[in-house]
């Protein structure tokens, strides 16, 4: 067994071009978990200007209501941005860059996501509980995606830095 410069272990008698789509399919896979879920989110938030509760919403709510609805917009772009790089570098022979593109859009989807998400929780707080729970709820919400999804496993990689193939 070896190990590539992402950290992954491969067999020496693995061709280059098989561990490219191995790296493709395991994205794919990452991706079609984190697609639902955003494309479900970003729906719900659609229609909640036309339930009759909203008009009860202050200007700030309504500021962060769009702030969400926005985030949850740009994270269902980046997320499914993978797709369209797919079809428009379809018979290209550039899966390597292909990899590359959709690493970086599906991280910033990500980011994206966990925005949203945190700026959503602290609407709904906001709402239910009062304006300071809603502040509280959603710094909490963002310190636990930046310690789960960052740095918890930037610590697990030893902080090695990221290389190209």
């Amino acid at each position: 067994m070896r190990q590539d410069a992402d950290g992954d272990q491969y067999r020496e008698d693995e061709p280059e071009y098989r561990r490219i789509d191995r790296h493709w399919n395991e994205l794919l896979q990452e991706l079609r978990v984190v697609q639902a879920g955003v494309q479900i989110l970003a729906g719900l938030l659609f229609t909640v200007p036309f339930q009759a509760a909203f008009s009860e919403l202050d200007a700030t709510q309504r500021a962060v209501y769009l702030v969400g609805v926005s985030l949850a917009t740009l994270s269902a772009v980046l997320l499914i941005a993978p797709v369209a790089f797919h079809r428009a570098l379809f018979r290209r022979q550039l899966r390597p860059e292909l990899i590359r593109m959709s690493n970086r859009v599906t991280k910033l989807g990500l980011a994206a996501l966990a925005l949203c998400l945190s700026a959503v929780l602290g609407l709904v707080f906001d709402v239910v509980v009062g304006r300071a729970a809603g502040i509280a709820a959603s710094a909490v919400g963002a310190a636990l995606f930046v310690t789960l999804w960052l740095i918890l496993p930037l610590r697990s990689a030893g902080n090695a830095p990221e290389r190209e193939e």
